[in-house]
This record gives C-alpha cells, structure tokens and sequence, in this order.
C-alpha cells in the first residue's frame, strides 16, 4: 500500500507535509480536495480512525464563513460529514493514508518521521 497525502496544493500545512516528505525521499500520492473532491470511500475510514473532532477543522476561515445554523447544526459525525462533502475546506489538512493502513490529520514531523520510517 502506498502513502496518500489528501489536501489543499495552496495550503502552508499542506506544503511543509509535502515538503517535508520529499525532503526525506518518502514518496507519497497527493490527493488535490479542489480538483478530485472529497473522496466519499476514504472519508468513513478518516472519521473511523480519527474522529470527527479532529478531521474538522473549526478554527480555519472556511468553518467561520459557514453560516451560523450549519456550523450549530454539527454534533456528530454523521453532521460532520455532510458538511466535509459540501466544504472540503472544513476538513483538517493534511490527511495522509500511510502504508500500514494509518491515517494521520494534520503536520507533526516527529510523527511524519515515524509512520514514513
């Protein structure tokens, strides 16, 4: 299995994870959310091993310009979810799909360092 690094190609965290895995020769897939969407199939595996606390992302712009009856109306994964499909932005950047099956969300190099070695 390959690793799959899911994101923004305009994203800054999205950049140091790229940047970083390319720096270290790991080789990694990337998944564009803008140009090939939020894949359906992944995001029940992501909300599986992750949660949906931590796949959405409520601190960034695109959660704050979400009206306040669709940012209210989140309370479950299943709330999480519709709302991830219709605004890719809202989910957590980057998500990468490691070889062993892992999911990871978000930039930590000392984890990046240890499911990439």
């Amino acid at each position: 299995m390959s690793i799959t690094l899911y994101g923004i190609p305009n994203c800054d965290t999205v950049k140091r994870a790229r940047a970083w895995l390319a720096d270290h020769g790991v080789a990694a897939d990337f998944h564009d959310f803008k140009k090939a969407g939020v894949p359906l199939d992944r995001l029940d595996g992501w909300l599986a091993q992750a949660g949906w606390e931590r796949l959405l992302n409520r601190k960034g712009t695109a959660w704050r310009k979400l009206d306040e009856a669709t940012r209210d109306a989140v309370v479950d994964a299943a709330t999480a979810k519709a709302v991830m499909l219709a605004h890719a932005s809202t989910i957590k950047r980057p998500v990468v799909a490691w070889a062993d099956g892992s999911v990871t969300v978000g930039f930590d190099e000392a984890v990046f360092a240890q499911k990439a070695g």
